[in-house]
């Protein structure tokens, strides 16, 4: 069993990764391919194409995409829709082209509509406006999932594909703008507990609420999900309504959120909350009930995952993390 994981340097790809590694370990027989983006560039139609056909895996994993948090999706909204539409009509279109019957898809929750009622049901997409800040990233996941439905529908493919909630863990980007939420406060509140500063001020009103999921809990629901027999996959989607959203099922304000990264990283002053920068969405909660069916449920607690990820960030040292 060849298994290809298209963006394995990521934080998913590297929780997937590893995840795939153990179960080799334990006897497992597996072949795992992968690239690095120099070794292969997902949005280049022929390198795709000479790569599926070359290797030819008997299953592929889609977590490579272009992600960021607010400013870097405000700033960059033609990268964001580009690369990942030419990522996910690349890999899904040449491993179709390749034989390949199995493929697995990671989405976001960000596809869901901004007034979406909440908890986000699977049933929501494409019933409203999406969040002006990252719908040219949404409109591309959308894009992803109908691509693996309607190969599906035409080719008689196991095309499947996963939604996660926000994800937060070892591998992730704490670029102090660049990164999502959770990582970004992180840092933020590291430097300032190092220098005993007397305040960390937080974008926007901190009444917004998010749900947050361990990678290492994305990844078990990604490969429960791939491992899923037809006939019990079917059971629980539809054919033009195929994703399942991956999440904890509970969540908390960005200010309950800061107050814990506060305690995790031992900083003592004053929080504070900038209401002229944008909050996003109000809520984002997703509906995991699909998933539970199906008998999955995430293990890793909020602040025991972030106490986990903050040692992971020490670990590191600030020369060694992410910056762009």
């Amino acid at each position: 069993m060849k298994i290809f994981v298209a963006g394995h340097r990521g934080m998913v790809g590297g929780a997937i990764l590893r995840q795939l590694q153990a179960r080799k370990n334990a006897g497992a027989n597996i072949e795992i391919i992968t690239r690095t983006s120099t070794e292969l560039d997902l949005t280049d139609q022929a390198d795709v194409r000479e790569f599926m056909q070359s290797v030819l895996p008997n299953q592929v994993i889609l977590a490579a995409a272009k992600v960021g948090g607010i400013v870097a999706n405000n700033n960059y909204p033609a990268q964001f829709i580009y690369e990942n539409l030419m990522m996910e009509c690349n890999v899904i279109h040449q491993a179709y082209e390749a034989g390949v019957q199995n493929l697995l898809q990671l989405g976001s929750s960000c596809i869901y509509p901004k007034m979406a009622e909440q908890p986000m049901r699977e049933d929501a997409l494409l019933t409203g406006e999406l969040e002006p800040t990252n719908e040219p990233y949404a409109v591309a996941k959308i894009a992803g999932i109908k691509l693996c439905e309607s190969y599906n529908r035409q080719y008689g493919v196991d095309y499947r594909s996963v939604m996660p909630t926000n994800l937060y863990g070892p591998g992730d980007n704490f670029h102090p703008e660049n990164s999502h939420v959770l990582p970004a406060l992180i840092r933020r509140f590291h430097e300032a507990a190092q220098t005993s500063a007397d305040e960390v001020v937080i974008w926007g009103t901190g009444t917004p609420m998010r749900e947050f999921l361990h990678v290492d809990d994305m990844a078990a629901a990604s490969l429960f999900v791939m491992d899923l027999d037809p006939d019990t996959y079917k059971r629980e989607t539809q054919e033009m309504l195929s994703h399942i959203n991956v999440g904890s099922g509970t969540d908390v304000t960005i200010r309950e959120l800061a107050e814990t990264v506060a305690k995790v990283t031992g900083f003592e002053g004053k929080l504070s909350f900038d209401s002229t920068k944008p909050d996003g969405a109000p809520r984002k909660l997703m509906d995991v009930s699909r998933l539970a069916r199906l008998g999955w449920t995430y293990s890793t607690e909020l602040e025991e995952g972030i106490r986990g990820t903050y040692e992971w960030f020490l670990a590191q040292g600030p020369n060694n993390l992410r910056s762009k």
